[in-house]
Parts: C-alpha cells; structure tokens; sequence
C-alpha cells in the first residue's frame, strides 16, 4: 500500500537532500521493494531531525544537580525524561521497583594512624574554573555493597587487585591476611578486587585511582585538561554476586510489596556472597601518603604506577592505615520510565533502545549523555511518527534506574515482563554513557553486526562530507570492514543478552573520559572534552535510529545470521588457541563440523530471504510466522541451566568474564573448563555447545524451506 505523506515530510526532506551529503544507496535486507521505497523516504527525513540544539538542552536539563538512585534530584531527572517523551508523543509508563540498596547515609573514614595521624581526602576539590564542583548535595566518595567495619592494619599493595595478581602476591611470599589491601583501579570489576581480598584474608581494601590510569601520565589534569587530578576519585558498586539484579528477588521483579505478584523477598543475611570487609575508594593525592611511606620489597615488573617514586609491595608494622565503613541498607524506589511508539502492524514486536538515567552524581557522560541521546532520538522518532512514518513494529525508549548499583532496574524489567521479551523482542539497543567523544564504535550481538554496519554507510559524520562508516573504517583501512566488539558485562544489555538470550548492541561516539563515577563528571568538563559542538549526540541518535527503524519496518527481519557461523568459527580457534596457552588440547573437532554446517544453512537462507522479499507477494500471517521463527534463533544458545556457578546466565554464547566482570567471554561454558584445565568436563561441554548449534541450523533449515515458495510470484 501506497503512504500518502503529508507536505511538510516532502518539504524537510527536499531541504535536507539538498544540504546533506551524497549518502551510499543500499539495498535494504529484509525489505520489499514496496516497503523499501517507504523505508528510503523515512530514514532521509530522519537525518533532519536530531539537532545540537536539542541534545544539549537535554543533557543540561539531566545534569542540573546530582542524583543517585533513591534521591528527590533522580525522581526529578525521571519526571523530566516522562515529560519530554509525552510532548514528543510517546506513551510513557512508569515501572516501579524497591530494591535493596545501600542508602545515601554512608560514612567513611579512611587515615593514617602510624607514623602520623592524617586524615586522608576522598572528595573533589571546588574549582574556580568549574561551577559545578561546590554543589552542596555533593557528597565524598564510596562504594555500594562495601561491608561495614573499622579496622587499622598494616598495608599490602595488590596492583589492579585481579585474581592474577593475588596469585602473584602468593608466589612472591606476600600474605594479605589480616593486612589492609591497596589496590587501584582498572584491569577487572572493582567488585573482584574486594571479592579476592577478602578470600586471601584482608580485613579491607583501599581502591585509589592512579596517575598511570587516565591521570597526568596521559595528559593535562583537570581543569587545564581532561585528565584526572589530585582529588578526581571514582565511585562504583562492588555487587559480585552468581546473579544480577536486586539481591532479595533473585529471577523475580522486585515489584513492590502492595502490588499483586509481588515475590517473597529473602532476608538480607541469607544472601549468599555479600562482601563482608570494609572498602573505601581515594583520589591519587591522598593514595600518595600510603604508597610513599611503604618500605618493603619493590613491586614486580608492570605494577609500577605513575607516581614519582619505586612501589613497594608492603608498608610494614610502622605504617598502619584505619579504614571505616557505615553503609546502612534498605528497600528504596526505583523506577523505570519508558516511551513507547506502537507499532501500526505488528505492535507486540518490540526494538528497545534503553540507558539509564542515575548518576554517581551529574553523569554528564555516564550515563546522561546517551540518555540526552536517546531523548533527542524519541522527539525525531515521534516527529517522524506524526508525518506518516510510524514504525510497523514497536519502538520503545527505556531509561533505567540503579543500574549504578549493580544494573538493577533494567534486570528487574526484564524479569517482570520475561514472557512477552521472549516473545516479541527484536533487539535491545544500549546507549550507556554512549556520547563522550568522536569516535564511532561498539559492540554487538553477531545476528546485529552486518546491520550495525550498513545503518552507518547511511548517516553523514558531522562536519565531513564522509559517512560515519567512512569515518570509522578511516581507523582500521587494513580491514574488510570495521570491527565490531563482542558484548561483555557492565551494562543494561546484559539481561537481555545473557539472561534472555535477546540480540543486542552498544553502539556509542567514544572519546576518553578519565573522570568517569567522579564529581567532575558533570556539564563543564563535558562542553569543554567531549562534544565541545554537540554534534556527535545527534550523529548517534541518527545511526541508532536507522537501525531501529529498519528492526521495526522490515518485512523479514533483517538479522545477519552467515555472522553466527564466521564469528563462531573465530571464537573456536580463539578457545583452541587459550587451551595452548594452558597446556590443554583443546580440538572441538564436533564443535567445528557444526559450524561449518552452520554456515552453508546460513548462506542458503539468506539467499532465500532475498528472494522472497524480492519476488513473492508477500503474505502477513505468513510473514508473523516467519518472524516468530527468526526471533527464536538466539534462544537456541539459552541454556535453561545456566553457566557453571552462574544460573542466571544462560547464554551459552556469551557472557562477562566471571573472574573480572567487565570482559567479554564468547562461548564461557567451554572457557571456563579451559581455565580449570577439565579436559573431561570441557567433552561434555563441547556435546552441548554442539547440539545448540545443530538446533540453530535446523531452525534456519527449516526457515529456508518455509521462504521457498512452490510456484514464486513477482511482488506487486
């Protein structure tokens, strides 16, 4: 059917084509010709519509005053994000959820006690040069989930505080039992540092952010430049426990306690895997009166930081350091809020684009800068829905709260509405402190990867006549195309993509921004080294919203599936390549047979989409249930029980590196008995690894078939 659109479309389209530069002319997978006409017209109106104007409004308005989770400020960041989808013409709902958080009334101490008594800093300095930093509702640095205590021990230095690390303080004859841990950031999840200090028997942990790590090693410090300063220090959740979300309601909502379904909480002391030593973070200026006080033995090679003096790896019974935690915790309110474009043919088929919205304290960059991102994105989305191009399947802008805490609020969304995800979930789009710099970048879920890269060949990079793909390639000439990441741990994504088994994607304009979870974070450092313009904000909103409107509107959908058997492929000689480095014959010669039969099915279906869109009418029920076939291919790597030690992961494709984090594991049921060294265990793992992959070829087999029609007739 033919789409009468309405004059004011044509008139900003002609304006825009005749200012924009000369985009690629692609042929659009999934669609008909019909549907791909249509799709031409929207995505060009698209790229008129995201303005610097508007991104900067909005990160303004997001970043006015600080605003963790459970605070007055973030209930006003999230009734200024409901409002701002209203008057663009979402429909906003409010997901609530009490959750158990350590609350705002945490008090730490850290100081030395021998040879001096000294007090040491744990908040910013106020900056002349930054009208922000005398905020009064700023508050000194902590970490969410540290135990509460007050201890005075000797010091050991620990490097980054990695499991390796700890290993190597053993090999040294370096015991932490009963000593105070100095670590700094970087290298692993701060949470593991305090998890591996407190099995090795330290009575805490000091994490303190390093000059060599983003300080004046790198660059100017703040606020001649980007870089960290004496009093920059980064706040974080240290939350490791075997499942995500809010700790009481494991795998159920935390919906609250006078809503009808609401879970049986469990008793805080019955959570297993709570920290229980005390851990305070500190700026380098104050780290410094430890560390050159220190008189054992010096640090091995690469553990030296950038400081201007040797490490030592103990201090010794003459320098002794207090440490003291009150963190108390409750239930608190957090509250999701989503915008909603329904879809006008196929409207429990969803694209989610989500961020979070609270903050250590302003989070210009994290997150605010992909949630002023994703709010541009919804006012053009509802612009263009006005004009006669709303989306035939759903888009849904979601911004998350507590995901600061251990990514809390989205995992409990994706508990409460489990069912229609699994049903009806195209993809999740993350936008994470997604805006903070130049370059374009991300990571992705394979069936995602070939779209990803298509999206930027249609979206002109700011101030260039290039597109963002000529840009981003521009980095990596060498290579057929741009790499795309894996996805790891860290983020929103991870229940959709690991526990749901959802295709999903970061997709981000990255720059350095070394004050990240400090009170620097804020509008002054932004508008000065990350988006001096704002024109990388709405670049994004651009290339996020071609991708979601190309989910949403295609007649099949358009997932890259011939990546699952290329990417697979790589993962497996990767595995076999880690099993060398351990001294274990990793062959998966089973594994690797799949893949191949995984990728000539691939190949033949993607050949067969192709011609179906292209020279068959096309049929709606027809199409709903070729659609619902696709959208169950990543659930053939959802393993109901679990990974090892982790049951609420259950992607057998991915997962965050369970002994640091943040990394990305690509296939972790086999890596996990390759670092254990299990050679029996890793055979039985491979027959399952096997056996999902043979699934996934069979759905695509049979995919094919349904796409090859008896007697094929031209699409009219």
């Amino acid at each position: 059917m033919l789409l009468r659109y309405r004059r004011p479309l044509v008139c900003a389209l002609f304006l825009f084509l005749l200012a924009a530069p000369t985009l690629h002319a692609q042929q659009l997978t999934g669609f008909s010709p019909e549907q791909a006409g249509r799709q031409a017209t929207c995505e060009a109106r698209l790229q008129a519509l995201p303005t610097p104007e508007a991104f900067r409004r909005h990160l303004e308005a997001l970043t006015r005053e600080p605003h963790p989770t459970g605070s007055e400020a973030n209930a006003r960041v999230a009734a200024y994000i409901a409002d701002a989808m209203a008057r663009a013409g979402l429909q906003v709902e409010r997901y609530p959820y009490d959750v158990y958080l350590p609350t705002l009334e945490t008090d730490i101490d850290v100081a030395l006690v021998t040879p001096i008594r000294k007090p040491l800093n744990n908040q910013e300095y106020i900056l002349p040069e930054d009208r922000f930093s005398d905020h009064p509702e700023l508050r000194p640095a902590w970490n969410a989930y540290s135990g509460n205590g007050d201890v005075t021990a000797e010091v050991v230095y620990a490097n980054y505080g990695r499991k390796e690390d700890f290993e190597r303080l053993a090999d040294l004859g370096v015991s932490v039992e009963g000593k105070i841990v100095l670590a700094r950031y970087g290298g692993n999840f701060r949470g593991y540092k305090a998890k591996y200090a407190e099995a090795h028997g330290a009575v805490g942990l000091i994490i303190y952010s390093d000059p060599a790590d983003g300080g004046y090693i790198e660059g100017l410090a703040y606020p001649e430049g980007p870089f960290l300063n004496e009093s920059t220090v980064q706040r974080g959740s240290l939350l490791t426990l075997d499942y995500t979300g809010d700790p009481l309601t494991p795998f159920e909502p935390a919906l609250p306690h006078d809503t009808p379904g609401a879970p049986e909480r469990l008793a805080p002391e019955a959570v297993d895997g709570f920290h229980g030593i005390p851990v305070a973070p500190l700026p380098y200026g104050s780290a410094v009166e430890i560390l050159q006080r220190m008189q054992g033995a010096p640090v091995p090679g690469g553990w030296q930081g950038g400081l201007p003096f040797t490490y030592r790896l103990t201090g010794g019974p003459a320098l002794t350091v207090r440490l003291r935690v009150h963190q108390p915790r409750a239930l608190v309110r957090a509250t999701n809020v989503i915008g909603r474009i329904p879809g006008s043919e196929f409207p429990d088929e969803w694209i989610i684009l989500g961020s979070h919205y609270d903050a250590w304290a302003f989070g210009a960059v994290d997150p605010n800068g992909g949630t002023a991102m994703l709010l541009t994105l919804a006012e053009a989305l509802g612009t263009l829905a006005t004009e006669g191009c709303r989306p035939r399947r759903s888009i849904l802008i979601a911004h998350w709260d507590a995901e600061e805490y251990g990514i809390i609020g989205s995992t409990e969304w994706a508990e409460h509405l489990r069912e229609a995800l699994t049903r009806g979930a195209v993809a999740y789009l993350n936008a994470d402190a997604a805006v903070s710099g130049s370059r374009f970048g991300g990571a992705a879920s394979p069936s995602l990867k070939g779209l990803i890269v298509e999206a930027t060949r249609s979206v002109a990079y700011p101030g260039t006549d290039q597109t963002v793909f000529d840009h981003w390639q521009a980095r990596a000439p060498e290579a057929a195309e741009p790499p795309l990441g894996n996805l790891g741990g860290g983020s929103d994504h991870v229940a959709f993509y690991t526990h749901l088994g959802i295709p999903s994607a970061g997709l981000s304009m990255a720059g350095r921004s070394p004050v990240y979870h400090s009170n620097y974070d804020n509008f002054a450092w932004y508008e000065r080294f990350a988006d001096t313009s704002f024109v990388y904000g709405p670049a994004l909103a651009r290339v996020d919203g071609v991708l979601a409107l190309r989910l949403a509107n295609a007649d099949v959908l358009p997932y890259d599936v011939r990546r699952y058997a290329t990417d697979l492929a790589a993962h497996v000689a990767a595995l076999q390549r880690r099993g060398r480095e351990q001294d274990l014959t990793v062959s998966l010669d089973r594994l690797t047979a799949a893949v191949a039969e995984l990728d000539t099915a691939a190949a033949a279906f993607e050949a067969a989409r192709q011609t179906y869109t292209r020279q068959t009418r096309l049929d709606r029920r027809e199409l709903e249930r070729i659609n619902q076939a696709l959208l169950s291919l990543e659930k053939a790597f959802i393993y109901a029980d679990g990974l090892q030690g982790r049951p609420w992961s259950r992607s057998l494709y991915a997962s965050p590196d369970p002994f640091s984090g943040y990394a990305s594991w690509m296939l972790p049921g086999l890596r996990y008995e390759i670092e254990r060294r299990d050679p029996d265990a890793l055979a039985a793992w491979e027959t399952r690894y096997t056996a999902a992959v043979r699934d996934l070829t069979e759905r695509l087999q049979a995919l094919t078939e349904q796409l090859t029609p008896r007697n094929p007739q031209p699409s009219r």
